[in-house]
């Protein structure tokens, strides 16, 4: 994730916004059987794929908080809903 974060910060140059970045991988990261599988219309699972980037989308702006070692170190020492 921060990878791709960092891809977007040349963004000016490649035209890959978090937004773009996000439709991309989200039905990558965040595969679905349910999408895959014939029971599923197309304006269904087109909805699937758009929860599932506005997911990533929200994950890649915020991945220095999400993915901080602070948050890391209170997750890990137990401090459940303390956040």
């Amino acid at each position: 994730m921060r990878h791709l974060a960092r891809l977007a910060d040349y963004c000016s140059i490649t035209n890959m916004h978090t937004k773009n970045l996000a439709i991309v991988w989200a039905p990558n990261l965040l595969r679905s059987k349910q999408i895959e599988s014939a029971c599923f219309s197309g304006t269904a699972a087109f909805m699937e794929v758009r929860i599932q980037s506005v997911v990533v989308e929200f994950i890649l702006n915020h991945v220095d908080v999400l993915f901080s070692s602070k948050l890391s170190s209170v997750i890990r020492d137990g401090a459940g809903g303390c956040l």
